[in-house]
């Protein structure tokens, strides 16, 4: 339930701020803080311990990427927050590397591109309770901005398609209405891609976290 889920927002437009703080606690979240740069992201971690963190990348002082680094060292300081990424920008680096240890209860979502607000409380439910939940233009770009890509030859055209959904974190179900296929036919292409990839079976969803990882790997 969203009033059980404790979020902190770091967004340095006030207006913004307000607008997410009055948008979520509408639909039952609880806000345990709501501040507008880095440092005080970090404090508010530390005294509240939210669920989630909805972070915009780019914050005072310098306003280039403070919110993505602040994002991974809390990523690396409490490894149970989920973290909501909420820019207009997409910064492949440090991106990269936020999803490289472990991608579970991790969103990056571009503001312009978020037309339905139900999708973006989806999105953070998801990402709130150890899923993914990826734009598909962040997808593409990092995938632009990878030098490894030999690991994802082996797949064939439609498990790439599949895979890249699965980057969204979008479900069988889902994907299949996205291609227009069975989920049956998902599943044996999911199954085919955990075989190509050489990831053993699991009683949980990690090996969908794993398989995205390698599609993303930089």
């Amino acid at each position: 339930m969203n009033d059980s889920l404790r979020v902190v927002i770091a967004e340095d437009s006030a207006i913004l701020r307000d607008g997410l703080v009055k948008l979520l606690v509408d639909r039952g979240f609880q806000i345990t803080d709501a501040v507008s740069n880095a440092e005080a992201l970090q404090r508010a971690v530390e005294r509240e311990c939210p669920d989630v963190a909805i972070v915009d990348i780019r914050m005072p002082p310098t306003f280039t990427d403070e919110g993505l680094r602040a994002a991974i060292a809390l990523r690396q300081q409490h490894r149970g927050l989920g973290i909501l990424m909420f820019s207009q920008y997409i910064e492949t680096r440090y991106a990269a590397e936020l999803l490289a240890d472990d991608a579970a209860g991790i969103g990056y979502l571009l503001k312009d591109r978020v037309a339905d607000v139900s999708d973006f409380v989806e999105a953070l439910v998801r990402v709130a309770s150890g899923g993914t939940a990826l734009d598909p233009e962040v997808v593409t770009q990092l995938l632009g901005a990878s030098r490894h890509t030999d690991s994802i030859s082996v797949l064939s055209a439609r498990e790439k398609e599949v895979l890249s959904l699965m980057a969204e974190g979008r479900s069988n179900a889902a994907i299949a209405n996205a291609l227009v296929i069975s989920e049956g036919a998902v599943e044996k292409h999911v199954a085919n891609i955990f075989m190509k990839f050489d990831l053993p079976v699991s009683q949980s969803d990690h090996r969908r976290v794993l398989a995205v990882l390698r599609y993303l790997e930089s």
